[in-house]
């Protein structure tokens, strides 16, 4: 398919690192934002890129997740005022669960100055990163270790399953437009499902990026969880979706 140069040059960003804005856009090319939201529109027309809330997104496989680097630099600014709101509505002396994903990593960091946590997860980044603070105790479950820090498997789900916290801190690869929760690894999906059953309030931390995501894995409805955190709005029929749930939306 042969693209102007510089929708050709989006989609190659696009597809490197998974996540492109507008602005970043406009001004790496020297355009206008309009300009570049014209070629995003036509880009997407042609199903090369999925728009998003100020960007695209890669047109990624349903099967596989984009690699650990990549996720973590993609929507930075994003993922940090999501965290920050969620470390604000955690109080002292809370136990929780914090699951795999870059966005509940940068929860971890969001909440070391938060006093005597209890924190039981399965993703070895956050671990590290609260293992220092003195009055948290954290506990790591137990079974196979991915290359992105990620702990799964059922030794994972049977470890998660002794405890019943206050708060679950999760994430999540994509979000259809039916409500349906959506991942990648069938290990994963099963100690989240575990995470969100043994947790007295669920809280998912989503980008507008995972709006509409595909992967193959279903973790659910999103009637499971209790709070989303989230920098755009979402489309009208999840919208509904949420109110009908009474699902609290907190947009950042």
């Amino acid at each position: 398919m042969s693209l102007p140069p510089r929708q050709q040059s989006i989609l190659e960003r696009a597809r490197e690192r998974g996540y492109v804005s507008i602005d970043e856009l406009a001004q790496a090319f020297a355009v206008t934002p309009q300009t570049i939201r014209r070629d995003i529109n036509q880009l997407a027309e042609q199903g090369l890129l999925r728009r998003t809330h100020g960007g695209a997104a890669s047109e990624a496989s349903s099967i596989q997740n984009t690699a650990y680097a990549m996720r973590a630099g993609q929507m930075r600014d994003e993922k940090q005022r999501i965290a920050e709101a969620i470390a604000a509505s955690i109080p002292d002396h809370a136990s929780l669960f914090i699951s795999i994903g870059t966005t509940t990593e940068a929860v971890a960091r969001a909440l070391l100055g938060h006093r005597h946590l209890k924190v039981i997860t399965n993703n070895l980044h956050v671990a590290a990163t609260l293992a220092d603070k003195a009055d948290f105790e954290v506990l790591v479950a137990g079974g196979s270790v991915r290359s992105d820090g990620g702990v799964v498997g059922q030794a994972a789900a049977d470890f998660i399953q002794q405890f019943k916290v206050d708060f679950a801190i999760v994430g999540i690869s994509g979000i259809d437009e039916d409500g349906s929760l959506l991942d990648f690894d069938y290990q994963e999906v099963r100690v989240s499902q575990a995470i969100i059953d043994n947790a007295r309030q669920v809280l998912l931390a989503a980008d507008s990026s995972k709006f509409g995501r595909n992967a193959v894995v279903r973790l659910g409805s999103i009637a499971l969880i209790d709070h989303l955190y989230t920098d755009a709005p979402p489309t009208a029929s999840l919208g509904r979706l949420l109110h009908e749930q009474k699902i609290q939306l907190h947009l950042v």
